[in-house]
């Protein structure tokens, strides 16, 4: 709601030719913001729940206050939101210009490497399962991002300049 906001105060100031590379981007970037929450919802939070609830014996009983149940699955939700951003976010950078395939295939390792960082810093729990069940995703997405660049990056750039400097010979 609020991105909609934001979006009907910034849209009335746009050249046409701005809202045509702009609209995708956002729709996009919705789209892969609530599918990001929904896989954190559906698929990172049963386990991640389960191993705070994990210590519970005999003796004792674990009961988590609602505020604590909100607060994982919305820290959840958001930080898989912003990680399912991450083939949008190389798009745009590849249309600005910092980055490319070649570069991003140069850089694997990595970002591998600052997957699993990364993972191992918005992981609400410390263990290793959610970690990894955040660090995956990030791999995969990295990779549907090359292809993403690769697909899209050069090509909108390319359409935006067309656009943006009006037909050729005037």
């Amino acid at each position: 709601m609020i991105f909609l906001q934001i979006w009907r105060f910034v849209a009335p100031g746009l050249y046409q030719h701005e809202k045509k590379v702009v609209l995708p981007f956002t729709i996009l970037s919705s789209v892969c913001f609530l599918g990001g929450g929904v896989f954190g919802y559906l698929v990172v939070f049963p386990p991640a729940f389960q191993f705070l609830t994990g210590y519970s014996t005999g003796h004792l009983a674990v009961m988590p206050a609602v505020s604590e149940y909100f607060s994982l699955a919305l820290r959840l939700l958001i930080a898989f939101g912003v990680i399912f951003e991450l083939p949008v976010f190389m798009v745009l950078l590849a249309k600005v210009g910092l980055v490319n395939t070649a570069f991003l295939n140069k850089n694997r390792k990595y970002a591998f490497l600052l997957a699993f960082v990364i993972a191992a810093i918005l992981t609400p729990t410390p263990d290793v399962v959610n970690q990894l069940m955040m660090a995956i995703p990030l791999v995969i997405l990295y990779e549907i991002s090359i292809v993403a660049v690769w697909l899209f990056g050069r090509k909108i750039l390319a359409d935006f300049g067309e656009v943006a400097s009006g037909p050729q010979g005037e």
